[in-house]
């Protein structure tokens, strides 16, 4: 079962502060947020990965694609 993380659970997640954790997501080395209402969530699944890609040392353009990836399989998995 995904769970979806709200900011600061995702934030603790990835290690990265607020200003970080933007910043990466501009850069698309992390997904960006889903719209439940007026907040914001990430997919669990989705840090995870990404998390396990930085620690298998893949390249930056390695995780903006795997990013690129999970954000165009939201569309598939319902």
């Amino acid at each position: 079962m995904i769970k979806l993380l709200r900011f600061s659970a995702a934030s603790e997640a990835t290690g990265r502060p607020r200003t970080s954790f933007y910043r990466a997501i501009k850069a698309g080395l992390l997904p960006p947020p889903i719209k439940i209402g007026e907040a914001s969530a990430w997919p669990d699944n989705e840090i995870d990965l990404v998390n396990k890609a930085l620690i298998a040392g893949k390249s930056e353009t390695d995780i903006k694609k795997l990013v690129s990836d999970l954000v165009a399989a939201r569309s598939y998995a319902a």
